[in-house]
């Protein structure tokens, strides 16, 4: 026995294993981004990542995103998976080793009756059991199955690789919430801004009608001068409310993101702050690249590793299964003699069975994970492509919206002037009040569209980090 069973341990830990043997597919990268070329500040060096939102040059931010990595509850959550995973890696390795258990009987036989009555009769062939028996006994059982084809094997591979994508999956979840967390502030500040633009313009159109008032007053003009500007006065006021519950919207936002209560953040970010500035240079690497660095490939990846894996389990059902079975006990009518060498035992099984008929549902199965395999091939080939488009499409937007930028400052340059010569022409008393409307109408939108062009310059920016699997670092 004890041959054989270290013949068969050295089948199991050195035979072949039947499935396949998991190759990384390889993929094809272009040699650069196509919308770098075209992206102002863009170049093809390499840069750290780990911690994008520091190259904005906010405090408040760098401060909200550590705190948020440290306290999400979507974060804790995809660790706690991945401790649950990498416990399954234990569970599938126990298959390779022997149950054993241990057992204890110590049972009495009286055969004298309940109620009084007489001891049974002898049996017919003169023998007869004693009135009282005991029995007492002590033993351990173990049972085995070999691993000869190696289905256990290919199953602990399919556990580490799942342990792996999920791995990656706590790294993806830091990814997106770092941008999470950014695209809430940057909604808070612009809202901030565009709310402390509008106050203004309301001082503004204020302080003129006052003078419409008083000329309208003098009979220099009339009192539908005063409506339009009270009228463009309301209609200014009723658009801070909307900014307001944009801003109050953000900061509840980001209380939750940091797993705090939604006003939580209230009087740290309450306080008006201009939007961050736009870092200096935009180096954004090599297509290449995003194969290590986006979290989400690497999920992709090692859940075709899984899938592969699986079908060396589904495979190995096809074959004979070997089990050993094993008892060693003490049995005794003496509980002081139970330890005796006399009273112990032992008994060793070898169970062999193979499946002869099932009516094609193992090689039914083995079909179905292959396709399964199949379906994560292409799920990591098309994780790869939309990586790649996410990256495009993010420098095409920030070079769209950095445009605007130029353009509505120019457009703003030009109707402040515009304004301005109407207000003087109107004092003087050369234009009609109307034009001093559209032309303060004029710098108000392009105030606005300025500062909108400006926040969404500032989102591309976060859109093309989370693109480029920045927010993660080895050592986190």
């Amino acid at each position: 026995m004890r041959r054989l069973v270290g013949l068969l341990s050295l089948l199991a830990l050195g035979g072949c294993m039947v499935g396949p043997n998991y190759r990384q597919p390889k993929l094809e990268a272009p040699p650069a981004f196509g919308e770098a070329a075209r992206t102002p500040g863009a170049t093809g060096d390499a840069a750290d990542l780990s911690q994008w939102w520091r190259q904005l040059g906010d405090p408040v931010l760098d401060s909200l995103v550590d705190r948020a990595l440290a306290q999400n509850l979507d974060v804790k959550t995809a660790a706690s998976r991945l401790r649950e995973a990498r416990q399954q890696i234990v569970v599938a390795r126990a298959a390779l080793f022997p149950d054993a258990s241990a057992s204890g009987i110590a049972a009495r036989r009286d055969a004298q009756s309940a109620i009084g009555g007489a001891p049974p009769a002898a049996a017919s062939s003169g023998f007869s059991l004693p009135k009282h028996l005991d029995v007492y006994s002590l033993g351990v059982d173990a049972t085995w199955e070999i691993d000869i084809f190696g289905g256990t094997r290919r199953g602990i591979e399919s556990a580490e690789a799942q342990a792996e994508a999920a791995h990656w999956q706590v790294r993806d979840a830091q990814v997106a919430l770092s941008a999470e967390v950014a695209k809430a502030y940057m909604t808070l500040r612009l809202a901030q801004a565009r709310r402390a633009q509008a106050d203004a313009d309301v001082a503004r159109i204020s302080d003129l009608m006052s003078l419409v008032a008083a000329r309208s007053k003098a009979g220099v003009v009339t009192e539908l001068d005063v409506n339009q500007q009270r009228q463009a006065l309301q209609a200014r006021r009723a658009e801070i409310p909307q900014l307001d519950q944009q801003a109050r919207g953000a900061i509840h936002a980001l209380g939750v993101l940091l797993a705090q209560p939604p006003t939580a953040l209230d009087a740290e970010l309450s306080p008006p702050k201009d939007l961050p500035a736009e870092p200096a240079a935009l180096p954004v690497g090599l297509p290449s690249e995003l194969l290590q660095r986006r979290p989400d490939i690497r999920v992709a990846e090692r859940s075709l590793a899984s899938a592969s894996a699986q079908i060396g389990v589904a495979t190995a059902d096809l074959y004979p299964k070997l089990d050993l079975l094993g008892l060693a006990s003490f049995a005794s009518r003496d509980l002081s003699s139970l330890l005796s060498s006399r009273n112990f035992s032992t008994i060793g099984v070898a169970d062999g069975s193979w499946t002869l008929f099932d009516a094609g549902k193992t090689r039914a199965n083995i079909k179905a994970k292959r396709e399964e395999a199949v379906q994560a091939d292409l799920a990591y080939r098309k994780a790869w492509l939309s990586a790649l488009q996410d990256v495009e499409d993010a420098l095409t937007a920030y070079t769209a919206d950095r445009e605007r930028q130029t353009r509505y400052a120019e457009d703003l340059k030009t109707s402040q002037d515009s304004a301005a010569l109407a207000d003087a022409r109107y004092r003087a008393g050369l234009t009609p009040f109307i034009d001093v409307l559209q032309a303060q109408g004029s710098v108000t939108q392009a105030n606005d569209q300025l500062l909108q062009a400006q926040g969404a310059v500032i989102g591309d920016l976060v859109s093309l980090y989370t693109a480029l699997g920045g927010g993660w670092s080895p050592q986190a």
